[in-house]
């Protein structure tokens, strides 16, 4: 079903956000949009919301999957502020957000739903779940421009680090079990990066409550929401296998020029399975087994 802008899909569009897990999927552009709606609707997201511009044409019988908003999204603020509101809508729902040419994997999901493994992540008293976005870019750029090829995907095997994250409040003491996530693509150029966007971790699982609001940064008024484990144990945790900073770095003038190819000595061939990210430490699978 279509919705004319977010304001008509909250007052008409309710249904969607009675039960969960529901995906929230923004199109920046419209590289993509029909192979990340098809993943996520695969994983077993109850529903799927997609905020799209009123070019992007799908495939009807696709279109018929989802609930489509017509929506420019420009900005992470706009991102942050359509994801608030659909909190505030659905209290006590997970969700999920991502952007068009972005996959979610999390551990065994070739075998097991989302839902699955929400149930088992709720039953360790978690309401959210890191996730790392992991960049994916084609490996030859002169067949894809834009460096989103499926087809040819790579990703970096190494290179990824974690750093303290510092408490503003407290300059000698960080954050309790919060870390800043770094490496891929945001790394290796990080000169074409603003720093506040160099980070790759997300919090794109969680549970919507009262109150509750989305950062520009990826994380949330509840500091316990951008945790990476509970104080007793590992957690799970999953992967976003994203086009998003390729497409970006191809994109931008002042980067597109300087860049030939992405791939390096620590490229790989993506896989599109769980167990090439695990393997590589790139997700946890906890308790879960």
């Amino acid at each position: 079903m279509r919705y004319q802008n977010l304001k008509s899909f909250l007052a008409d569009g309710k249904a969607a956000l009675a039960k969960g897990p529901v995906a929230l999927i923004f199109a920046e552009d419209l590289s993509e949009v029909d192979t990340t709606i098809r993943h996520h609707r695969n994983l077993g997201f109850r529903e799927v919301v997609l905020f799209a511009p009123a070019e992007l044409e799908l495939p009807a019988a696709l279109e018929k999957t989802v609930h489509r908003v017509t929506q420019t999204t420009t900005s992470m603020a706009i991102t942050t502020d359509t994801v608030n509101q659909i909190i505030d809508a659905a209290p006590g729902i997970w969700l999920y957000y991502c952007f068009n040419a972005e996959y979610l994997f999390f551990p065994f999901c070739e075998t097991r739903t989302v839902g699955e493994m929400l149930a088992f992540h709720t039953e360790e008293r978690r309401d959210a779940m890191l996730s790392y976005v992991i960049d994916l870019y084609a490996g030859d750029l002169s067949e894809a421009p834009n460096a989103v090829s499926l087809e040819d995907a790579h990703l970096d095997r190494s290179g990824y680090y974690a750093e303290a994250r510092q408490d503003p409040d407290n300059e000698n003491r960080p954050k309790d079990r919060q870390l800043n996530f770094h490496g891929g693509l945001r790394w290796r150029y990080e000169e074409h990066i603003p720093p506040a966007r160099r980070k790759i971790d997300r919090i794109a699982l969680f549970k919507a409550k009262p109150g509750l609001r989305l950062r520009d940064d990826h994380t949330f008024s509840d500091e316990e929401y951008n945790t990476f484990a509970c104080p007793w144990h590992n957690n799970l945790t999953a992967a976003i296998a994203s086009f998003r900073t390729a497409k970006a770095l191809r994109a931008n003038a002042g980067s597109r020029f300087e860049i030939d190819t992405f791939t390096w000595h620590n490229s790989v061939e993506f896989e599109w399975h769980s167990q090439q990210l695990m393997d590589l430490g790139l997700m946890e699978p906890g308790q879960w087994f």
